[in-house]
């Protein structure tokens, strides 16, 4: 199938004898979205994110497409030992921990396994310091990565727009970053990362909001032409410090933008390869739809008014009617203003309501893509018109890093 609006009479029948709730992952949509992110990728390796998916088998299917994914961004520390006892290399984790515990046995890892133990985030000598008091004792040096800040500063940083990660915001700090950790005997400095939330993050095709739509690209634009000054002079102060492996940037919503910097060596998504609803809001690329849901009507409260069992996934981000799924099967349904998306029932209106019977499924896209896994121990994997394979999520292999 190549487009949304004829997919239901094909997942309808995919799925005729499957009992919801259950949520799915159409690979053959998922295969064309990889390879139109490795497109934008203009041939830089792209390390998958692991928080988009937060599957296994589909990490592992990603990874396997094609050599130009390379590498996991895991979300935890936590997540990637696990990953990395499973056999997983070149892991880096995004977000800094104070967990000296597992700071301790990556200690452990990088003895037994040097080169591929994970890299671990850092910002702060705060971080550094914890490294050393849990690699100490284990007299090895663990490999690091410093987190860069992408945010757009405006009135001299009196307005910053982005996300609000890491101190680490000038050329300067990065290399005074870089210093204290080469004069730690227990820390090494290998990459550096950063995330422009406020480009790739930020969708520019809003429906009925054309103003705001063009204010929007006007500052990514501005964002992008800053950063990619500033992050070339922040690479080239550390690497005066130290030589790094990597430099890492980007999400999916901004792939060909971080890509066309020399100084980025590559780039990441995750994401983009379930597209889930709120990229329908980008203008720079079009994905496949590519991860589903699936509820059952449980009532029929009203002649054009259904009520699915559960259904209250929001996801994460500033609170608003973009956050709740999207009823996509049949189309034409809506949310009741007074309950929304509930954590056991979902009332839905409008004129399909009125065909649909009890026990019908209703299909659902998340607005993001990794939250959807934490609702459903099991994926199953469509191809061709056919189920093909049913695998479990973090959260069915008894997994829940966050």
């Amino acid at each position: 199938m190549t487009a949304l609006d004829d997919a239901e009479d094909y997942y309808r029948q995919v799925f005729a004898r499957t009992r919801p709730p259950f949520a799915f992952v159409d690979l053959d949509a998922l295969t064309a979205n990889a390879h139109d992110l490795l497109r934008r990728a203009h041939g830089k390796p792209v390390r998958i994110a692991s928080k988009s998916l937060r599957s296994r088998t589909i990490i592992d299917h990603a990874l396997g497409l094609d050599p130009g994914f390379q590498g996991i961004m895991a979300f935890t520390l936590d997540e990637a030992l696990w990953l990395h006892g499973l056999g997983a290399q070149d892991v880096l984790v995004a977000y800094p921990t104070t967990d000296t515990e597992l700071l301790g046995t990556l200690a452990e890892r990088t003895v037994e396994d040097p080169e591929g133990a994970p890299v671990v985030m850092i910002d702060s000598p705060d971080h550094v310091e914890l490294i050393e008091r849990a690699a100490r004792r284990h007299d090895v040096r663990v490999k690091t990565c410093l987190d860069f800040d992408a945010s757009f500063w405006l009135a001299g940083g009196r307005i910053r727009i982005g996300a609000k990660r890491t101190p680490i915001h000038t050329p300067e700090q990065a290399a005074a970053a870089a210093r204290r950790v080469e004069r730690s005997a227990y820390a090494r400095l290998v990459g550096v990362m950063s995330y422009e939330a406020q480009i790739a993050g930020t969708g520019d095709a809003v429906p009925k909001r054309p103003v705001t739509n063009r204010a929007i690209r006007l500052m990514q634009d501005r964002s992008h032409r800053e950063l990619r000054h500033r992050r070339a002079l922040a690479v080239e102060a550390i690497s005066r410090v130290t030589p790094l492996d990597f430099v890492n940037a980007g999400g999916t919503g901004d792939l060909e933008l971080v890509a066309s910097e020399p100084a980025v060596t590559e780039v990441t998504a995750g994401s983009g390869l379930f597209a889930p609803a709120l990229f329908d809001r980008y203008s720079r690329f079009a994905p496949r739809a590519a991860a589903f849901f699936a509820l059952p009507v449980v009532r029929r409260p009203g002649p054009k008014t259904v009520t699915v069992l559960g259904g209250g996934y929001v996801a994460s981000g500033v609170p608003r009617w973009d956050r709740a799924p999207v009823p996509t099967f049949p189309p034409g349904l809506r949310y009741d203003g007074n309950e929304g998306p509930g954590e056991v029932q979902t009332p839905l209106t409008g004129a399909p309501a009125a065909h649909l019977a009890v026990g019908s499924p209703v299909f659902f896209r998340h607005a993001k893509a990794g939250e959807l896994c934490e609702r459903f121990n099991e994926l199953h994997l469509v191809r061709d018109g056919r189920i093909v394979d049913v695998v479990p999520t973090y959260r069915g292999e008894g997994r829940c890093f966050l």
